[in-house]
C-alpha cells in the first residue's frame, strides 16, 4: 500500500504515525462521520473554529484554527483523542491559547460525543497494548521512555527543586514563575507531616524524582530509602543528595516498588500510583502496608478522576498512553480508599487541589515555551516541542475543567495491624 505523508517537516523516521496519513478503511469511511459529528459538536460550543475557507464554527470563544480538515477527519476517525493530538503535532490544527482550547473541550467531554457512539468506544478505540502492562518486566521501560528523556529537558521548565508533581500555592493568583519552587516546599512538607516524618523515622520513597522530597525529609533528621527506575533520575537525586550532604541519610536504588524488602515507619508516594495500572492496585496496596510498620502512616499524592469515568476509562488506550506516559491509568479517590481498607489502611485525612495543578502546568508551559529554542538545542524537534506543549496544555484542561483532581491522602496502619 502507498503510504500517504502529511507534513515533510515531520520525521517519518522518529513519529511515524504523525508523519503519515491515515489511510486504512475505518479512517476513510469514517472521516466524513468524524467531520459531521466534529461540526456538529462544536457549533454548540464557546469556541471559534477557523475552516480553510474563512468561515467559522461555534457560538464565539478560544480560538481552533482548522488547517487541514480532511487530514483532521481522518485522524479522528482513526484514533479518536489520539488523532486530535497527532493532527496537532503534524501542524495540521493551532491554537492562539491552547489550553483555553482544550478546557473548553474537557469541560464538555461527555457531550461532544453522541451516547449511542460513547457506547461502541470500547470496539472503536484503540486498546492497551500488552507490552505496555505495568508487568515487572514492562514497567522499567515504560518509565523510562518518560523519566530518561533527559534531564537537561525537563530542567528547562521546571524549577529550581526540579519537583514534577502538583506544587501547592498560598494563593490561586500565581503571576511569577518564580512562586513555584516554595509552593513545591510546601506542597512536600505537608506530605511529610502527613506520614509523621521527623528525626529518626525510617522514610520509604516510591518514586525518587531528582531527590528533593528525600532532601527535605532528610532534613529532618529521616533516614530515607528511595526507589525509582529511571536511572536518569537516580544519577541527578544521588548527585543533589551527595552535594547537600546528606549521603549517609539517603539511599536511592533503581528497583521496583515490589521488589522493595524491610520494615518503614512512614511511606511517601508522590504521583507515582498512576503508573500502577488498574490490575495491579491491589498489589500496590498490599505492598504499601507489608512495608508499613504498625502504627505508621503514608503521606500519598495522586492524581485522580471521577469513579464512574474511571471505571469506563479505566483500558481505554489514549494519546497521553501513546506518547507520554505508557502504562498509566489514574484511579478514583473511591478506589484508593476501597483498596486502602482491603490491606488495612484508613484514609484519615485527604485534601484536593487540582486547580493548583492547572496553574502548576500553566506556569511549566510558559517556562517550556520561553525555553524552545534551547530545548531544540537540546536536540528535541519541532514535532516533539509541539507534543510536549499539547501534553502540558491538554494536562491543564483536564484540571481547569475539574476533569481530574489531584489529592493528597494520610493513610493510617493501627498499631496491632501486623
Amino acid at each position: 500500500m502507498t503510504q500517504t505523508y502529511s507534513n515533510p517537516n515531520v520525521r517519518q523516521d522518529v513519529w511515524p504515525d504523525v508523519a503519515r496519513i491515515p489511510s486504512a478503511i475505518k479512517a476513510k469511511a469514517g472521516a466524513p462521520i468524524a467531520g459531521t459529528l466534529f461540526r456538529a459538536a462544536v457549533r454548540r460550543l464557546p469556541v471559534s473554529v477557523q475552516l480553510p475557507d474563512g468561515s467559522q464554527l461555534g457560538k464565539g470563544g478560544p480560538e481552533m484554527v482548522l488547517r487541514d480538515p480532511d487530514r483532521f477527519y481522518a485522524r479522528i476517525a482513526n484514533g479518536g483523542l489520539i488523532g486530535l493530538g497527532e493532527s496537532y503535532m503534524a501542524g495540521e490544527w493551532d491554537a492562539p491559547d491552547l489550553a483555553a482550547l482544550m478546557t473548553v473541550f474537557a469541560s464538555r467531554v461527555s457531550q461532544l460525543i453522541p451516547q449511542p457512539l460513547q457506547a461502541l468506544r470500547g470496539m472503536i478505540l484503540p486498546q492497551q497494548p500488552r507490552r505496555e502492562r505495568n508487568t515487572e518486566a514492562n514497567t522499567r521501560n515504560n518509565i523510562s521512555r518518560h523519566y530518561d528523556l533527559s534531564n537537561e529537558l525537563f530542567a528547562e521548565f521546571l524549577d529550581q527543586s526540579m519537583s514534577y508533581s502538583s506544587a501547592l500555592f498560598d494563593s490561586l493568583d500565581v503571576s511569577s514563575f518564580e512562586a513555584l519552587e516554595p509552593a513545591q516546599h510546601a506542597k512536600i512538607d505537608r506530605l511529610l507531616d502527613l506520614a509523621d516524618v521527623g528525626p529518626g523515622t525510617r522514610l520509604l520513597e516510591i518514586g525518587t524524582g531528582w531527590g528533593e522530597l528525600a532532601l527535605r525529609a532528610a532534613r529532618r533528621g529521616a533516614q530515607v530509602y528511595s526507589v525509582t527506575l529511571s536511572s536518569e533520575q537516580k544519577e541527578l537525586a544521588e548527585q543533589r543528595v551527595a552535594a547537600a550532604g546528606f549521603a549517609d541519610s539517603v539511599r536511592i536504588e533503581l528497583l521496583d516498588y515490589r521488589k522493595v524488602q524491610g520494615s518503614f515507619d512512614a511511606i511517601v508516594s508522590v504521583e507515582m500510583i498512576e503508573a500502577v495500572g488498574f490490575e495491579f492496585m491491589p498489589e500496590y496496596f498490599r505492598i504499601l502496608s507489608d512495608r508499613l510498620a504498625p502504627g505508621g502512616a503514608i503521606g500519598l499524592q495522586a492524581i485522580t478522576i471521577g469513579h464512574e469515568r474511571m471505571l469506563a476509562t479505566r483500558n481505554s488506550y489514549t494519546w497521553v498512553h501513546k506518547y507520554i506516559f505508557p502504562g498509566g491509568m489514574i484511579p478514583s479517590a473511591e478506589l484508593i480508599a476501597e483498596q486502602s481498607a482491603l490491606n488495612g489502611l484508613t484514609v484519615e485525612n485527604r485534601m484536593a487541589f487540582g486547580q493548583h495543578y492547572a496553574q502548576t502546568l500553566r506556569l511549566w508551559d510558559e517556562q517550556f515555551t520561553r525555553n524552545a529554542a534551547e530545548v531544540g538545542r537540546l536536540g528535541f524537534d519541532e514535532t516533539f516541542r509541539r507534543m510536549w506543549h499539547f501534553y502540558l496544555a491538554y494536562s491543564r484542561a483536564g484540571f481547569a475543567a475539574g476533569y481530574l483532581d489531584v489529592q493528597q491522602f494520610q493513610l493510617r496502619k493501627a498499631k496491632g495491624n501486623h
